[in-house]
């Protein structure tokens, strides 16, 4: 979900979005969630979830209805709530030492008839992230209408650059051309808020 601030707005966007954690903290099917900010005026959440019935329930709980309560307030545009598919996802096997600081999100779209490929390509990945010591949650998301994505997090700028120069964005541009047509152009936000951790750890199927 992207979310354009209204101008100056950007210090009570925040604020908001920090505060929504400990709603979400009691979200049992909410296996994962993240509050990002891409660059000035513009953020984000990402979420993920248990099944569909627990993606409902969040979007018919008390974030969505405080999000929509203060849009007006807050946004320059009403939030565009998008489904996703989860197809493949890492998330921490123990408690984070530190907080995640920064994060990554790809989008891309399949070539014609090569949907299933994307998908396998990026269900291959997940063992190689599961190596990745500071990857520490990654999702392989597939959006409506043949776009495909990866979203993850990291400790520091470090942590990031280490997953940026390693397998995984090596086997996408080894195989951008047969698949996806070219490269796609990395966002790098910041982590401003998570919901991340063993305790959240059940499997993952759906997002937003």
């Amino acid at each position: 979900m992207r979310l354009q601030c209204l101008h100056g707005k950007d210090s009570d966007v925040e604020e908001f979005l920090r505060s929504a954690l400990p709603l979400v903290e009691n979200e049992r099917a909410t296996v994962a969630w993240f509050a990002i900010r891409f660059g000035r005026a513009e953020y984000g959440i990402f979420d993920a979830f248990q099944d569909d019935a627990g993606r409902d329930a969040h979007l018919a709980g008390p974030v969505a209805q405080a999000l929509m309560e203060r849009a007006a307030e807050l946004f320059a545009e009403p939030p565009h709530i998008q489904k996703l598919d989860v197809l493949a996802y890492k998330l921490p096997k123990v408690p984070l030492a530190t907080p995640d600081t920064k994060a990554l999100l790809l989008r891309f779209a399949a070539k014609a008839d090569n949907e299933d490929g994307v998908e396998q390509f990026l269900r291959s990945m997940q063992p190689v992230v599961e190596e990745e010591i500071d990857t520490k949650a990654w999702f392989a998301i597939h959006l409506p209408e043949g776009e495909f994505g990866i979203f993850d997090t990291f400790p520091d700028q470090e942590g990031r650059f280490k997953h940026l120069t390693g397998h995984v964005p090596r086997e996408l541009a080894k195989h951008a051309l047969s698949l996806l047509g070219g490269l796609p152009d990395p966002e790098l936000p910041s982590v401003l808020a998570e919901k991340v951790g063993p305790e959240a750890g059940r499997a993952a199927t759906s997002a937003t």
